[in-house]
């Protein structure tokens, strides 16, 4: 008699696919943005504190400043202090401005006579268009130039760009802009001047028309020039250093072992994951473009927005200061919610948290 034949189910485990196995938990989109947005808040908060606090308290007077070498008689110097709030107390003139900037009013020039927001709004095109092509450029050269010092670390390319990146990096920005006035537009020795010392434009020229953009191509090398070559060093220390680091990653000695060349391998993945520390970097330069670069612009007398907050500073006119730093200031903040924002994107393990 032959024994019975059994079976058995098979292992409900064994048979669960591994698709369908708990994932670690993540964090929901909308608590992610809600948590960035209460941070960019709080620190919006800060600056409106500290914009008032670092040009109310400051121990200059500027009713002395702005009535120096004129007959003011004492009386008058009140009428002036009551007309531009200074009699308030502390208290009363801060409220005053969180009160205004959250309605969007900057308050107006004492010097210019005008509203701050109308002076930001025509000083703003030409910082945009300095600092953006002097942005574009510098990031793609510095990205460029990183990458390969890095795949090719201690080779006679590296050492000479990063050398010379460095030494860029240190110089101060207004230094090299005037040595770079005086040799491509004073000229030194033999080297004859072949650039405009200043200005955004010729006035004798017509403002409109071929000619007209081509003067003010020619005025705008020098200062792009001088923030090209501070900024995209940055560029090239943090993408040899990312480069650096993922040389030895086992993805691509696997991406090697399957037939690609080392171009390809540099291009399709080494560089994607090393520009992940670069992408914080480009968003606060971005928030950066708005407020020009002060030295720069009072270097070649460039009318943007870092150029009218020197001359502000020099009054001091306290209505465009704090205007001026409020803009300056939401910019960067803004641009640093964009740089979260997008990391969320670009790296699954800020996803994952």
């Amino acid at each position: 008699m032959s024994n019975p034949v059994t079976t058995t189910e098979p292992a409900v485990d064994a048979l669960q696919p591994a698709a369908r196995r708990p994932r670690a938990p993540r964090l929901p989109w909308a608590g992610y943005l809600a948590g960035k947005l209460a941070a960019s808040v709080v620190s919006f908060a800060v600056t409106l504190v500290i914009g008032f606090a670092l040009f109310n308290l400051m121990p200059s007077d500027p009713v002395r400043t702005m009535t120096r070498g004129r007959p003011v008689s004492p009386a008058q110097l009140i009428q002036l202090r009551a007309q531009l709030g200074l009699d308030k107390p502390v208290w009363q003139r801060f409220l005053d401005f969180v009160n205004d900037t959250l309605h969007g009013r900057l308050g107006y020039s004492w010097e210019y006579q005008r509203s701050v927001a109308s002076l930001v709004m025509d000083h703003v095109g030409p910082t945009l268009l300095l600092m953006g092509t002097s942005f574009v450029i510098s990031v793609l050269l510095g990205l460029w130039l990183g990458q390969r010092s890095g795949w090719r670390a201690g080779s006679r390319f590296d050492r000479i760009t990063s050398s010379l990146a460095l030494t860029l990096w240190s110089v101060p920005t207004f230094w090299l802009g005037m040595i770079l006035l005086m040799v491509c537009s004073v000229g030194i020795g033999p080297i004859h001047g072949f650039l405009p010392a200043g200005g955004m434009s010729d006035p004798s020229l017509p403002g409109s028309g071929m000619a007209h953009y081509v003067d003010v191509a020619r005025h705008l090398v020098l200062p792009a020039l001088t923030m090209i070559l501070v900024v995209y060093a940055q560029y090239v220390t943090i993408m040899r250093s990312s480069i650096i680091e993922e040389t030895g990653s086992p993805y691509l000695l696997t991406a090697r072992a399957k037939g690609l060349t080392d171009d390809a391998v540099r291009r399709r993945h080494a560089m994607p994951n090393a520009l992940l520390p670069s992408v914080t970097m480009i968003f606060m330069h971005l928030g950066t473009l708005i407020s020009g670069a002060v030295t720069v612009e009072a270097v070649y007398s460039w009318p943007g927005l870092g150029d009218l907050t020197y001359e502000a500073l020099q009054i001091p006119d306290l209505p465009l200061l704090q205007g001026t730093f409020i803009v300056f200031s939401a910019s960067v903040i803004i641009m640093n919610l964009l740089a979260d924002l997008a990391y969320r994107f670009l790296d699954p393990r800020v996803r994952a948290q």
